[in-house]
């Protein structure tokens, strides 16, 4: 049957929640469904019966720009963000931050100074974009290319770390989407959207992606499940999304750090922590101290 009901995205909705996780950590949030997308980024086929262990950070990098599912699956830890602005070359120092942290937990009963070695699964960093900006298929990006070279002799960086970037929007990298349902579902509930917002607001532009996905078998089961919950959702992440954009550009303008500071106060009223108004504002620590 049809879905064809609005009004009941209304029921229980509050438009001013403050969602802690978004639609692809809700949808992503999975033991099956990750290996499926795995499998379909990597192009590996993945056993059904393999054992998966989430180790999200919450809080660590989601701030309603990066959104972020950790794993670790047989000998390797995962690390997969989906990131809906323009790259960010500071990924991989994020990362590294990033694992350090799950490294820690995973070895806090271990015993380090033993002279027996302990096994750590082996790490894997990806990046889904599907932001608006037009970005190549897949990017690399290095820790090292960050590092300063104090000698000028371009001497190898003795750490490094590499991200891979993979660009979501329908139509590229199709192979990664035809290997994976899932994947595929997501980015076309995402461009549905998008392609909505072009004759109507944003609210009803992702009510109407989310109907239509149902009644085309499109993330049929999530989507009826979670429905009012994807429109606070992603209403949400992408409203916090164009506010940090417009207040960057207006950051290059005469009234920028009367802006940004506004900006900043705005989002220590709401309960964010220094370090996430500094990664939306780019201001100091003494700057933010000062609200």
């Amino acid at each position: 049957m049809a879905c064809n009901k609005e009004d009941d995205f209304e029921a229980g909705f509050d438009a001013n929640r403050e969602y802690k996780d978004s639609v692809f950590t809700l949808l992503f949030n999975d033991e099956k469904i990750l290996a499926e997308v795995y499998g379909g980024i990597t192009g590996q086929k993945i056993a059904s019966d393999v054992k998966i262990e989430i180790k999200t950070l919450k809080n660590i990098l989601t701030n309603g720009v990066f959104n972020d599912v950790a794993f670790v699956m047989e000998n390797r830890l995962v690390v997969l963000i989906e990131h809906q602005s323009t790259i960010n070359g500071n990924m991989p120092l994020r990362m590294l931050l990033y694992i350090a942290e799950i490294y820690n937990r995973l070895s806090k009963d271990k015993d380090l100074y033993s002279q027996n070695i302990f096994a750590i699964p082996r790490p894997e960093f990806i990046v889904l974009y599907n932001g608006v900006k037009d970005v190549p298929d897949k990017q690399v990006l290095r820790l090292s290319d960050m590092f300063k070279d104090v000698d000028g002799a371009g001497n190898p960086a003795n750490l490094e770390l590499v991200v891979t970037v993979y660009n979501i929007n329908k139509g590229r990298n199709p192979e990664m989407a035809k290997r994976s349902p899932t994947l595929d579902g997501y980015e076309t509930f995402i461009h549905t959207v998008r392609e909505n917002e072009k004759a109507m607001s944003r609210k009803e532009a992702i009510k109407k992606a989310v109907v239509d996905c149902i009644n085309q078998n499109i993330l049929k089961t999530f989507l009826e499940n979670h429905k009012r919950e994807v429109v606070g959702m992603l209403l949400h992440e992408w409203d916090l999304g164009q506010a940090v954009a417009v207040a960057k550009e207006e950051g290059e303008e005469l009234g920028m750090r009367k802006r940004t500071m506004e900006f900043a106060q705005k989002m220590k009223d709401k309960g964010k922590s220094i370090d996430e108004i500094i990664e939306m504002t780019g201001l100091t620590v003494d700057d933010v101290l000062k609200l």
